[in-house]
């Protein structure tokens, strides 16, 4: 898969340290004959998954609370405010980093708290990502005032700075969480370093009506007065945008993550995915945090993506399924600044390549390979991944991490939730 999309039968690619170096149909020139070989064995092999915007530590608040309306206030907040710390976080990344490996997710982009923590991990299991400090005015689990936060920001900024596939971003939480001189300070921090800026941008309809009442815009027009609306910031769901917005967007070079089923479960409507991809506004695949979305493969966005796209414009042709796999890895990595590296398999760029399975009878018979893979395959069709020519997990063996002291330390931390959860519930009685 190149960025013109092509599917090719029965072809080789030759990856040299941690790049593609050549690729073509057939048997490999005699060139490559001393190579290290490695049969696929009539697998599919294609870009590895791009993850555009995710809470990775949220893995730690998969399912809990999942038919309580307040749940966020009654639970989320008052759990991390109690428990959420650095170790906490360490251990949900890993738990998430595990879960995205298996799925054939190559690179992420994170916002939450503790992101050195995150990038630590990110850096152990071989992932390739974004890692961005969340700044918020409420009582965040890492920082008391917004000066702690920046500082924290820029501890992130300078540990990441020579790392081969870890970068440091900015993440102020929302407009209504932050405020414009926040943002307006976010702004000129990535002035001055060039690096990525990740934000929720109308979301909800409440943030629509904040920013009215109090600022007489709109959310995406807040961002764009203090600076915000720019090629380096990755919008994330973008659910209710006027037409001006969506001009805004475009005018900016802004990528939009979209969180096709974190959306439908919030009940929140249906994101506009093809007015923006009109006005040529690149929008990549997202799982949102698994506390929204429940999982973190790519797999279980697509069906969704195009579904609600259909249902909208009433009509099965909206949103073609090699679209839909386009946002799951080119689109998505041009939307976090990455698409000259990663998301397609073309000479030059990185060899981050996952292979798929074909074994399963679920798969066949193939008339078509993007509408299998949007409808057909899940996670586990994934047996191999690999980032930066460097195999993660082979034969479903995931090489980088230990999966089973991941899982008996996500579930200590699990049974501190619990506990905590019965000691709310008995105080709300």
């Amino acid at each position: 898969m190149d960025a013109a999309m092509q599917d090719v039968e029965n072809g080789w690619i030759a990856i040299d340290g941690d790049q593609i170096e050549a690729m073509g149909i057939g048997e490999p020139p005699a060139e490559y004959a001393d190579a290290d070989h490695e049969d696929m064995g009539g697998d599919l092999v294609m870009p590895g998954m791009v993850n555009s915007h995710c809470h990775l530590p949220m893995t730690l608040f998969r399912g809990l609370g999942e038919d309580v309306d307040d749940r966020l206030f009654r639970y989320i907040l008052p759990l991390e405010r109690a428990l959420v710390d650095a170790n906490a976080v360490e251990i949900g990344t890993r738990l998430g980093a595990l879960e995205s490996i298996r799925a054939g997710v190559t690179t992420i982009a994170d916002m939450y708290y503790f992101e050195d923590r995150v990038g630590d991990v990110l850096h152990e299991s071989g992932l390739r990502g974004i890692v961005g400090q969340t700044l918020a005015n409420f009582a965040a689990p890492d920082h008391s005032t917004m000066d702690e936060g920046f500082a924290r920001l820029d501890a992130l900024t300078e540990k990441f700075a020579d790392h081969p596939l870890i970068v440091a971003s900015a993440a102020p939480h929302a407009p209504y969480s932050t405020g414009p001189e926040v943002m307006s300070r976010v702004a000129e921090w990535a002035d001055r370093t060039g690096l990525p800026v990740q934000m929720h941008l109308a979301e909800t309809r409440d943030e629509i009506a904040w920013a009215q009442k109090e600022h007489g815009c709109t959310t995406v027009e807040l961002a764009d007065k203090t600076g915000l609306l720019r090629p380096t910031l990755i919008a994330a769901h973008v659910m209710y945008p006027t037409e001006s917005d969506l001009d805004l967007i475009a005018e900016r070079d802004v990528g939009v993550a979209h969180n096709a089923r974190s959306n439908g479960k919030a009940g929140r409507g249906i994101a506009p995915v093809l007015t923006m991809r009109k006005r040529n506004i690149a929008v990549g695949l997202a799982t949102d945090g698994p506390m929204s979305g429940n999982t973190l493969d790519l797999f279980a966005q697509m069906a969704p993506a195009t579904m609600f796209q259909k249902i909208a414009a009433g009509t099965r042709g909206a949103l073609p399924c090699q679209d839909v796999v386009r946002m799951a890895t080119i689109e998505a990595a041009e939307v976090i600044g990455l698409g000259h590296l990663i998301g397609s398999i073309e000479i030059g760029k990185q060899a981050d390549l996952i292979r798929v399975s074909m074994a399963d009878p679920r798969l066949h018979p193939i008339y078509d390979i993007w509408s299998m893979l949007v409808f057909a395959a899940i996670p586990t069709d994934v047996v191999g991944t690999m980032v930066a020519g460097r195999w993660l997990m082979q034969d479903r063996e995931v090489q980088t991490l230990d999966t089973d002291k991941t899982l008996a330390d996500a579930l200590q931390i699990a049974g501190r939730f619990s506990r905590q959860i019965r000691i709310i519930d008995e105080a709300a009685r």
